[in-house]
């Protein structure tokens, strides 16, 4: 695909990181550079390269040189620390780990070097974006492909092989990977331009992690790439940096998670402020549920469109259309992006609710997976035996074919688009000296959707902890920063359901009822 719009149109900007510019020849000449380097470090087709890297022009880069080889990137995120790196290093077998030098005022070398020592021999190559430290760096592995002892590169991948592995929001400890094929992916990417308008007059800015799926192909940097536009990496989404950006750049589409749309908003109150808005056309929100009260703020702050998006890195994509009524919009997570793709909405038994009821929302199409790596037992769980993807979402479908998202069904946190699993939390807690049992649940917030709250029974005579040492205790754990329990509260005991099992609903309820004196 790069290859072939490098060819149609080699001097047209293809990438903007700060002032540096790169065409689509020359990002299609760096990934060839950087394809035939990893291959010269001894990584071939089928190996899997954890890519831990913000939003810069080298994300792409080595992406497309490891899609060149038939190397998998496994996409990690630059919040992800030390747990999450390691496992994703041990589970996927990689062989190797790049990282930027900083970011965020966060030392990644450091972390680097740690995952390394824990994974063993198997992780052969650290590289670094930026300054290497102890490691290599990313800028010396390119090189030319005519130096390779073929003198140019293998043939690539077949459109069916797997490209990349994609993490799971996950709904029991670390995220599961999932396996995206080249061809099922580039059908989603395809068909989320055709409903979002993106031409080659498209300038779509990256404001959310690069690797992440919504930023990625909904339609994200590949779909500005397939359509021969535009992509603008933002390195922070606020709107002090964001603005300027969209202003500079002209900026026509963007995506963003419910609260970043909501600090936008309130940002763009001010009429200077927001009059640095005015090339952009659409404004997609996915990555969680978007209140319907603050998706009636849009177009009338921020002066643009409002596309919901709903999602997930297994496959199954909705949008609301340019063309749909403004309720529909307002109100809705939108519909499938192919006629193809099979919607289900069942009962706790797997029999068909009636219509407009709210059920489990099982999926199969031609873009959503048939298993996750590695895992056929969790596989077995996730999947009918007819094969539709259980996606863990609580839906009602109305007469028009759109969703609804009513929550989820899986314990699993959604704040502000970021998932957290509540069991990979609560193991965590379990190994405080003082905590004998923990349980982290989900509570209403206006700003995030979702907050996470920590409840904790003590083991006997031990001395309470503040909420901040817990925090902490987490944090030194090696959990990313938005796994750390927002609220934490100790209690005598947890309520339970009458076979004995916490009921976490109880506490969800509990939690509404109580005051936040301890936090």
């Amino acid at each position: 695909m790069l290859g072939d719009r490098a060819a149609a149109h080699p001097d047209r900007v293809a990438v903007v990181d700060g002032e540096h510019r790169l065409t689509y020849a020359q990002l299609h000449r760096n990934a060839e550079r950087m394809a035939a380097g990893l291959l010269a470090l001894g990584v071939t087709p089928g190996d899997r390269v954890v890519v831990q890297l913000p939003n810069r022009a080298g994300f792409l880069e080595v992406i497309f040189g490891l899609f060149r080889i038939g190397a998998l990137p496994v996409f990690a995120l630059p919040a992800h620390r030390e747990t999450e790196l390691r496992h994703f290093c041990v589970h996927s077998d990689a062989v190797a780990l790049i990282v930027p030098d900083r970011h965020e005022g966060f030392d990644h070398r450091d972390l680097a070097g740690r995952v390394a020592a824990a994974v063993g021999p198997g992780l052969r190559h650290v590289l670094v974006l930026g300054d290497p430290g102890p490691h290599t760096a990313l800028a010396d592995v390119p090189r030319d492909p005519a130096d390779l002892p073929a003198g140019r590169l293998p043939d690539g991948p077949r459109p069916g092989d797997p490209a990349f592995l994609q993490l799971s929001g996950g709904s029991t400890g670390v995220p599961k990977l999932i396996p995206r094929t080249h061809d099922d992916y580039l059908y989603s990417v395809r068909g989320s331009n055709e409903i979002c308008g993106v031409t080659d007059e498209s300038v779509y800015l990256c404001a959310l992690p690069a690797a992440h799926n919504f930023p990625l192909s909904s339609p994200g940097t590949l779909g500005a790439l397939y359509a021969g536009g535009r992509v603008v990496m933002c390195p922070a989404p606020n709107p002090d940096t964001a603005f300027p950006l969209i202003e500079r750049e002209g900026v026509t589409i963007t995506g963003v998670v419910p609260p970043l749309a909501l600090a936008w908003t309130e940002a763009a109150r001010d009429p200077v402020t927001r009059a640095r808005l005015a090339p952009l056309r659409t404004l997609l929100v996915g990555g969680a549920k978007f209140p319907e009260e603050a998706a009636r703020r849009v177009a009338p702050v921020l002066g643009c469109d409002l596309t919901q998006v709903f999602g997930m890195a297994e496959g199954l994509v909705n949008y609301t259309r340019p063309g749909d009524p403004q309720e529909i919009v307002l109100t809705s997570q939108g519909r499938p992006i192919s006629p193809d793709d099979e919607i289900r909405i069942v009962d706790d038994a797997d029999r068909e609710v009636p219509p407009g009821a709210t059920g489990h929302l099982l999926t199969r199409g031609p873009y959503t997976i048939r298993g996750y790596w590695r895992a056929p037992e969790h596989n077995a769980r996730s999947f009918t035996a007819d094969g539709f993807y259980r996606t863990g979402d609580l839906v009602r479908r109305l007469p028009t074919g759109h969703l609804v998202v009513e929550g989820r069904a899986k314990d699993q946190i959604n704040r502000g688009g970021e998932k957290i699993a509540a069991a990979e939390v609560e193991n965590v807690l379990l190994a405080h000296p003082a905590v004998h049992d923990a349980q982290v649940v989900a509570v209403p917030d206006d700003y995030l959707g979702e907050r996470s709250c920590a409840y904790l029974v003590l083991r006997p005579a031990a001395e309470p902890p503040k909420p901040a040492a817990v925090r902490r205790f987490v944090r030194e754990r090696g959990l990313a920063a938005y796994k750390i329990p927002d609220v934490v509260r100790i209690v005598e005991s947890f309520p339970e359901t009458g076979v004995g099992k916490v009921s976490k609903k109880d506490l969800r309820v509990r939690d509404e009822a109580d005051d936040e004196a301890g936090d």
